[in-house]
This record gives C-alpha cells, sequence and structure tokens, in this order.
C-alpha cells in the first residue's frame, strides 16, 4: 500500500488493518474492481483523457468547441478545469510535462497527436494550461516551436494560478478567471 503515491507507512498500515476487518467476499470484490479497472478504463484515443471507450465522453460532445484545445499535463488537471465550469472547449492530455532531472523529455509525451490535430485546420486556439513552474513553462516554450508555423492562436492561462503552485490544487475561481483572462503566449 505505501508504494502508492501520497501514502506514508502510517496510513499504509491503517488500510491494511481497515481492510483486515473485511469480509473475504468484499475484499475480492475490492480487488476485482482494481483489475476491471485496469482492463477497461484506456485512454482516449483522441486527446489522451481516461475514458472506458475509444473515445472520451468531451470529445465526443457535440455541444463543446473543438476548435479550442486546452493543453494539460494530466487528467486531474482536466477535472480541475471541468470542475470550474466555465470551459467549453476541448482537451488535449500531454501525460506529464518535460523535465530533464526525472528523465522526461518531449517523446515521452503526447505531443505529436496534438500537432497533428492543430494540423488539420479545425484548431483555431490552443491554450497552455499547464503549472506555471520551470517544467511547465519549459513545455510551454518546447509547444509552441512545435505550433507557431500553423495558423492557430496560441494563449496560456493568466497567472491568477501562483508561479510554483500545481494546477489542481488551485481553486475553482482562480482556475476558472485563469482561463477566461487567458491571454497570448510570448516569448
Amino acid at each position: 500500500m505505501s508504494s502508492l503515491p501520497g501514502i506514508g507507512r502510517r496510513t499504509a498500515l491503517r488500510l491494511v488493518l481497515q481492510l483486515m476487518n473485511r469480509s473475504e467476499e468484499e475484499i475480492r470484490a475490492f480487488s476485482e474492481s482494481f483489475v476491471e479497472m485496469k482492463e477497461n478504463v484506456k485512454k482516449c484515443s483522441v486527446c489522451g483523457n481516461v475514458s472506458d471507450q475509444e473515445t472520451c465522453s468531451i470529445c465526443l460532445n457535440e455541444k463543446r468547441d473543438h476548435s479550442l484545445i486546452c493543453v494539460v499535463e494530466d487528467i486531474r488537471d482536466v477535472l480541475a478545469i471541468e470542475g470550474t465550469e466555465s470551459y467549453t472547449g476541448v482537451y488535449h492530455v500531454l501525460g506529464g510535462i518535460i523535465s530533464p532531472m526525472d528523465g522526461i523529455g518531449p517523446s515521452d509525451l503526447n505531443i505529436p497527436n496534438l500537432v497533428e490535430r492543430v494540423r488539420s485546420g479545425e484548431v483555431k486556439e490552443v491554450v497552455f494550461a499547464l503549472s506555471p513552474t520551470m517544467e511547465g513553462d519549459t513545455t510551454n516554450f518546447f509547444l509552441y516551436k512545435k505550433l507557431k508555423e500553423f495558423d492557430v492562436t496560441i494563449s496560456t492561462i493568466s497567472r491568477g494560478v501562483a508561479v510554483g503552485a500545481e494546477l489542481q490544487y488551485a481553486d475553482e475561481v482562480t482556475l476558472s478567471r485563469s482561463l477566461i483572462n487567458r491571454h497570448p503566449f510570448e516569448l
């Protein structure tokens, strides 16, 4: 249990002790739900979000603005932005950010799919909504270089989100205002 992110030794012990008090039937159902999740939940073939289908419900939603793509680091950021109920476009989940210290380079991210989506000509604006950290800014710069040749507006969320903060921890009002007040990405 302690091998899971955010679970320390004490919490792991508390969880194990709690599970030991459950019936064998409950434990079996609990463990089978993890297997079912692993077998049935996959990444959306369009944006990289999680889905139980080939294409996620956001990408399939015809009411969303498919000419507006919000680029995020991971699924938690999609959930954070969706929680604001102020964004009506679609997403592109990179699956991380460029971080040489962690051994993550551009080839480790879902960048080629983003370039193809923009190349299609259907996209009018790409919003960089990566955490305002050195790694996030590096990734923004790399993506800007990849996308600047296309006829598309490139913007970034407003810096109402504190520099060095993780996007998923921002409150809904701050995150919503950052999206609404986005501005062109500049070098």
